[in-house]
């Protein structure tokens, strides 16, 4: 029999469940919007794209004169160091690396823009996710990145590039570009929350991609440099994920580099977010 001093302890109960659920089901409800945050984010910058439809297009004019140039003025000096391979097929696989790398500068040129005109302020007024600004800049930057990419596809099979490796393994590199752009442009986006400034931050973004992307594969083999300079351009994340969308699109082993490729990108994501987020709390 149930006594009138226990109800109580029934409702007690009653309300300790109810707030353990409410503890468990909180952090997935936040990520729910944390994510939606994001997209509402990268659809604002996505339309700005549409609006300013010049930037996409000298997005993908970059990569087509670095294309032009090393294909056809330094490819006769870099070909016989291939052994074979042809150069336009060495070249294409290490431009798409760099159109990533130089493309995640627009991150940094992006947010320090929005710094400056202080959208940012509004932003931080809204109630949103604190990483929601951050996600949605580097989403919708991934996204021009599909776009760039699919353009230099199709620019390398005008001039003579191949397929070897087969078209599933071809999308795999694909998307390793793609993953590695993610992640540079989370570099970026700490530099463009360091800096504040478009135009700061376009200089500061220089000496950080320059090295990174010349003193790589992604044009010449890493065995014709001096072995100081080797030793760096072999392991540093760009060679690594040249080498493994080279591996994927030539065909051969392919597993070492990608699984070194992947490790560079979590890695850099893993590094950069969580300070990018930080700049952006303090900035606040």
């Amino acid at each position: 029999m149930t006594g009138a001093g226990s109800q109580p302890s029934h409702a007690a109960d009653l309300g300790t469940a109810r707030r353990s659920v409410g503890a468990r089901t909180r952090p997935a409800r936040g990520l729910v919007l944390a994510a939606q945050d994001g997209l509402a984010v990268a659809w604002r910058n996505l339309i700005g794209l549409r609006r300013v439809p010049r930037l996409l297009v000298f997005s993908t004019i970059q990569p087509l004169v670095f294309v032009l140039m090393f294909r056809y003025v330094f490819g006769g000096v870099v070909q016989p160091a291939l052994h074979g391979v042809d150069y336009v097929d060495y070249l294409i696989p290490g431009i798409f690396v760099q159109t990533a790398v130089f493309g995640a500068m627009n991150t940094a040129i992006g947010l320090a823009t929005d710094m400056q005109s202080g959208l940012m302020e509004r932003f931080r007024s809204l109630p949103m996710a604190r990483s929601a600004v951050l996600v949605g800049r580097t989403a919708a930057d991934l996204a021009r990145n599909v776009f760039v990419v699919a353009m230099m596809t199709g620019v390398g099979f005008a001039m003579g590039f191949g397929i070897h490796a087969g078209v599933p393994a071809f999308l795999a590199g694909i998307l390793l570009v793609l993953a590695f752009g993610f992640a540079m442009s989370w570099v970026f986006a700490v530099v463009g929350m360091a800096v504040g400034d478009p135009e700061t931050a376009q200089a500061a973004a220089f000496p950080v991609l320059a090295p990174l992307v010349f003193a790589s594969s992604v044009f010449v083999p890493v065995s014709t440099m001096p072995g100081w300079l080797e030793a760096f351009a072999e392991h540093q994340p760009v060679s690594r994920n040249a080498e493994a969308i080279r591996d994927l699109v030539l065909g051969g082993p392919t597993t070492t580099d990608v699984l070194q490729a992947l490790a560079w990108d979590a890695g850099i994501v893993a590094v950069f977010a969580p300070v990018g987020v930080w700049l952006y709390r303090r900035q606040a």
